[in-house]
C-alpha cells in the first residue's frame, strides 16, 4: 500500500510538472490600427482550445496557454483576425487589428501634427468613432448627426443639405476647433463651419474623435467647447477596395467607389475614392446633388521616410431651407419651406425652385505630409495645405413680380498654410514636442449676376468703375465646377451696387509640450503663442475710379497655457486634472463694424477674449465593463456679439448691431458607460448635466449701412439668462448585437431637456432687470435603430456583400430642435406645449431611412 502511494504521488508530480512546463504565459496589448488607440473587449484564444481571455479597457491581456507552442487568435467585432504563432513565453508588444472596411492595416501619415488623445498618457474627456461605425451609421448624415451619441454634443439638422450645426458643452461651431489631419477648417474669417462644404468627410474618414474641453492639441485654436479631429485614409497596406449604392427617403440616392493599390514593393501607394449623390431633401424645396472626390498618393522610401499627397473636395448644391414661425409650421406641417418663386431656369444646374436660396459651392484641399524619423528617440512630421474655395449663396430677384437675374453672394478663399511639429522622447521618463503653425488667408467677397432669368443684363453704379456700368457676364454660374475653374475675377462684372472687398489674414503660431511619465504618475504642460494680422480692401464702396480703398493693418496676438496631471490608483482607476487659459484674439468679423462694405474698426473691441477652463475626471478601467466621469467649469469672457436685419425686407442687411463685453459660464458633468456583457454584445450608456449661464449684463451699439449710429449704450439685462440653442440634460443608450455570425442589429436611444431659445439680446425681453429670461423649450428623445449583413464570398472569403438599413427616429417624434427668438406665453397668446406660436423655430426631421449595399474586394 505505501509502495502504491508513493507511485501515485510520483505519477501526480511527474503529471504536474508536465503541465507545467507545457504552459507557456502570452502577453501584448490589443490596438485599434487606424488611431493607435486600446481596443478593450477583444477576444484572444489559443487556437484549436476554449482557453482564452479578453483585453482589459486599456488593450493588454495575459494568457496562459495549455501548450508550450502553437498559435493564439485575436479577434474583434468590426476587425479584421490576427493570427500569432508562439513557441515559448514572450511579450508579443502591440498588436493592430485593422476595421473589416479598410481590409487591413492602415499606416496614418502626419501623425506628429494630428493630435490624438492616445497620444498623451495624461488623460482628458474623449470619444471616438471609428471607422466601421461611421460606415454602418452614418448613412446619409452629416458629421454632427454622427456625434449626437457622445456626451454633451447636439446635433441640428435645419433642414436642408449640410445646414446642420453641432454644439459641444453649449458652445457653437465657431467655438469648436476642426481639424482634418491637423490641418485646421474651421472658417478664418468668423470660425463658421459649413457641412455643405465637407459632405464627403465621412466617405474618407478613418476615425473621428472628440475631445471635450481642453483637449489633446498643441495649436493655439479656438478651442473653447472642445476639438474634433478627423482622420482620413493615407496609405493602405493591402490592395482592395469597394463598391457602394446606398438609397434613402425623399429619392436619395448616392453612389461610392474606392480602390487602392496597397503599399507595394516599390514603396508606393495610390488611393481613390469617388462619389455622387443626389436628392430632394426632406424640407420641401431643398433638393441638391455633389460629388466627393479623394485621392492618395502615397511613397515609403525607407523606414525613416513617409511621403503623402492627398487631394478631396466635395463640389455641391443645394437649396436652403429657411425657419418659420411655430404657428406657420403647425399650418402646414413641419416639412413646409416657402418658396420665393416657381420660376424653371433654362439652366439645369438651377432648374426649379429657388426658395430661401441655393448654396453652391467647391472647396477642394491639398496636402502633402512628411513623417521622418530621425532616430529612435524623435521624429518629425510636416503638413502643408492649400484650400482653395469658389461659390457662394444665390437668390432670386424680381421686378413687379417678375423674376430677373439670380443674384450671387460670393464667398471665395485662397487658403495656404504649414503645420510642423517636432518630438524627441528626452530619456525614459520625459518627453517634449514643438512646432509651428502658419496660415495664409485671401478672402474675395462680392455679388454678382450668377444667372440671367428674364433679363440679358443688370445696370449697377459704382465709383470703383467709373459711375454707371452693365453687368452682362455669368461667369461659373450657378455649377460649383464652374465656379472653381471660371470664377468672376473682373470688378467691372460684379454688383458694387451691393458689397465687393477682400482681406488678407496672416497667422504664425509657435506651440511645445512637456510631458513627464513615471510608473502610476504622468503630468503635462502645454504652450503656445500666436501672432494674426488683417488688412481690408474696398472695391464696391471705393471713391475714386480704379482705385481701391485699404484698411489699417491689425495685428493681434495671443496665447494659451495648459497643464494637467493623472493617478493610476491601480490598474483598473485613474484619476485625471486639467486646467488651461487661452486669451483669443477677436475674429475678422468682429473686427470692422459693416464687414460687407466699410473699413470702419469695431470701437467695442477691448483685447482678446478670455477663456478659462478647469476639469478632472475618473476612468473606471474593467474587463467586462468601464467608465468615464467628467467634470468641467469652462468662463469665456469679453466676448464680443455681432447680428444684423434687413428692416426694408430687401435682402440686404441694413442694421448692424455689436454687443460687449460679454461673459458666459458653463459647468456641468458627463458619464459615459461601456459594457460588453458576453460576446457579440455591447451595451453603452452616457448622460450628461450641464448648467449654461450668462453672467453680467451688456450694452449695445447699432449702426446703419452707412456706419451712422442709430442707438448706443442700450442695456440687456441677462445675467443669470440660460444660454439656449443646445440642451443642457442629454442622455443616451446604445446597444449592439450580433445575433447571428455577421448578422448585427442595433439601436440608439437620446434624451434632450432643459432646451432654450436663442438669447435675441436686443429684444424687449431683455430690456428689464425683470425679464424672465430665454424661453425653455419641450424635452424630446428619439430613438434610432439598423440592421446589416455581411455575406463572405470569393475564394478563401476574401471579398464580402454587406447590407446595412438604418431607420432613424423611428417613432416619428414631432419636435423643436432650435428658436432663434425668446417670444414668451402671455394672456391670450396661443401656445404649442408651452411654446408661443410666434418664435420663429426649426422642427427636427421626422421618420427617415437609408439603405445601402457595399461590394468589398
Amino acid at each position: 500500500m505505501k509502495k502504491f502511494t508513493r507511485l501515485l504521488l510520483m505519477s501526480v508530480a511527474i503529471l504536474f510538472t508536465t503541465v507545467v512546463l507545457a504552459q507557456t504565459t502570452i502577453k501584448g496589448k490589443v490596438i485599434d490600427a487606424e488611431i493607435n488607440a486600446p481596443l478593450p473587449g477583444a477576444n484572444i484564444v489559443e487556437k484549436g482550445t476554449t482557453n482564452g481571455v479578453s483585453s482589459d479597457f486599456d488593450g493588454n491581456f495575459i494568457l496562459t496557454t495549455q501548450t508550450s507552442s502553437g498559435q493564439i487568435v485575436i479577434s474583434y467585432v468590426g476587425y479584421g483576425t490576427v493570427t500569432i504563432t508562439f513557441s515559448s513565453s514572450k511579450d508579443l508588444g502591440k498588436i493592430s487589428l485593422a476595421s473589416d472596411n479598410s481590409l487591413d492595416e492602415i499606416v496614418v501619415t502626419g501623425t506628429g501634427v494630428i493630435d490624438l488623445a492616445e497620444d498623451r498618457k495624461t488623460p482628458i474627456a474623449v470619444s471616438t468613432i471609428k471607422a466601421n461605425q461611421i460606415q454602418e451609421k452614418g448613412g446619409n448624415s452629416d458629421l454632427p448627426e454622427i456625434l449626437k451619441s457622445t456626451p454633451s454634443v447636439q446635433s441640428v439638422q435645419k433642414g436642408g443639405f449640410g445646414e446642420g450645426q453641432m454644439f459641444l458643452r453649449g458652445f457653437d461651431q465657431t467655438n469648436t476647433a476642426f481639424l482634418l489631419n491637423g490641418q485646421p477648417i474651421n472658417g478664418v474669417e468668423d470660425g463658421k463651419m459649413y457641412w455643405s462644404n465637407w459632405s464627403g468627410v465621412l466617405d474618407v474618414a478613418k476615425a473621428v474623435q472628440v475631445q471635450r474641453g481642453l483637449g489633446s492639441s498643441k495649436l493655439a485654436i479656438s478651442s473653447v467647447g472642445g476639438t474634433v479631429n478627423i482622420v482620413t485614409k493615407t496609405i493602405d497596406r493591402k490592395e482592395g477596395g469597394f463598391v457602394q449604392q446606398m438609397i434613402a427617403n425623399d429619392n436619395y440616392i448616392k453612389t461610392t467607389a474606392s480602390y487602392s493599390t496597397g503599399l507595394m514593393s516599390n514603396g508606393f501607394a495610390f488611393t481613390a475614392l469617388l462619389g455622387h449623390w443626389q436628392g430632394e431633401g426632406y424640407a420641401d424645396h431643398t433638393d441638391g446633388q455633389g460629388q466627393t472626390y479623394f485621392l492618395s498618393f502615397g511613397y515609403k522610401s525607407n523606414e525613416k521616410n513617409i511621403f503623402n499627397f492627398m487631394v478631396t473636395g466635395a463640389p455641391q448644391w443645394h437649396a436652403a431651407s429657411g425657419y418659420n414661425t411655430l404657428k406657420t409650421y403647425l399650418e402646414k406641417g413641419r416639412k413646409y419651406n416657402f418658396a420665393y418663386t416657381g420660376v424653371d431656369s433654362p439652366n439645369t444646374i438651377s432648374e426649379g425652385y429657388y426658395p430661401a436660396g441655393r448654396n453652391v459651392y467647391h472647396k477642394p484641399v491639398v496636402n502633402l505630409s512628411w513623417d521622418l524619423t530621425i532616430n529612435d528617440n524623435s521624429s518629425l512630421s510636416t503638413v502643408a495645405y492649400a484650400s482653395l474655395g469658389r461659390g457662394g449663396f444665390g437668390s432670386t430677384l424680381a421686378s413687379k413680380g417678375v423674376p430677373t437675374y439670380v443674384r450671387g453672394s460670393n464667398n471665395n478663399h485662397n487658403w495656404y498654410g504649414l503645420v510642423t511639429n517636432y518630438n524627441n522622447q528626452l530619456n525614459e521618463n520625459l518627453s517634449f514636442n514643438a512646432g509651428a503653425d502658419v496660415r495664409l488667408y485671401n478672402g474675395i467677397h462680392f455679388r454678382s449676376v450668377n444667372e440671367f432669368l428674364s433679363v440679358e443684363s443688370v445696370n449697377a453704379t459704382s465709383a470703383y468703375n467709373g459711375g454707371a456700368y452693365t453687368v452682362t457676364k455669368t461667369y461659373g454660374g450657378l455649377n460649383p465646377w464652374g465656379l472653381l475653374f471660371n470664377p468672376n475675377n473682373d470688378h467691372a462684372q460684379r454688383l458694387h451696387t451691393y458689397y465687393d472687398y477682400e482681406e488678407k489674414i496672416n497667422y504664425v503660431g509657435a506651440f511645445g509640450q512637456l510631458e513627464y511619465t513615471q510608473d502610476q504618475f504622468s503630468a503635462f504642460f502645454q504652450g503656445s503663442a500666436s501672432t494674426q494680422s488683417h488688412f481690408r480692401t474696398e472695391y464696391g464702396e471705393a471713391k475714386v475710379k480704379g482705385k481701391s480703398e485699404d484698411s489699417d493693418k491689425i495685428n493681434n496676438t495671443g496665447f494659451n497655457v495648459k497643464a494637467g496631471a493623472a493617478y493610476n490608483l491601480n490598474d483598473n482607476n485613474v484619476v485625471f486634472a486639467n486646467a488651461g487659459y487661452y486669451s483669443r484674439q477677436p475674429y475678422h468679423s468682429d473686427l470692422f463694424i459693416n464687414d460687407r462694405s466699410s473699413n470702419q474698426l469695431n470701437p467695442f473691441v477691448e483685447g482678446n477674449q478670455k477663456i478659462t477652463g478647469f476639469e478632472a475626471g475618473y476612468k473606471f478601467l474593467g474587463d467586462i465593463i468601464s467608465a468615464n466621469l467628467n467634470v468641467y467649469h469652462t468662463t469665456w469672457d469679453n466676448k464680443v456679439d455681432y447680428s444684423s436685419k434687413d428692416t426694408d425686407k430687401d435682402g440686404l442687411a441694413d442694421q448692424f448691431t455689436k454687443t460687449s463685453p460679454l461673459k458666459q459660464v458653463h459647468m456641468g458633468a458627463e458619464l459615459e458607460v461601456f459594457t460588453r456583457p458576453f460576446d457579440g454584445f455591447t451595451f453603452n450608456g452616457f448622460v450628461s448635466v450641464g448648467d449654461w449661464q450668462y453672467k453680467g449684463n451688456i450694452t449695445t451699439r447699432t449702426t446703419d449701412d452707412a456706419g451712422a449710429v442709430i442707438s448706443e449704450g442700450a442695456t440687456s439685462y441677462i445675467d443669470g439668462v440660460k444660454v439656449g440653442e443646445a440642451a443642457q440634460f442629454t442622455a443616451g443608450i446604445s446597444a449592439d448585437y450580433e445575433i447571428l455570425p455577421r448578422l448585427k442589429i442595433g439601436a440608439n436611444w437620446n434624451q434632450y431637456d432643459n432646451l432654450y431659445g436663442a438669447a435675441a439680446f436686443g429684444s424687449n425681453e431683455f430690456k428689464t432687470e425683470n425679464n424672465r429670461g430665454s424661453i425653455k423649450l419641450p424635452s424630446y428623445d428619439t430613438v434610432d435603430t439598423g440592421i446589416s449583413y455581411k455575406m463572405l464570398l470569393g475564394e478563401n472569403d476574401q471579398n464580402s456583400l454587406q447590407i446595412r438599413l438604418n431607420v432613424n427616429n423611428v417613432f416619428d417624434e414631432v419636435y423643436i430642435e432650435n428658436s432663434r427668438d425668446n417670444i414668451h406665453v402671455d394672456a391670450d397668446d396661443v401656445a404649442w406645449k408651452g411654446v408661443n406660436v410666434n418664435n420663429g423655430v426649426w422642427f427636427g426631421y421626422g421618420r427617415t431611412w437609408n439603405l445601402s449595399m457595399r461590394y468589398n474586394f
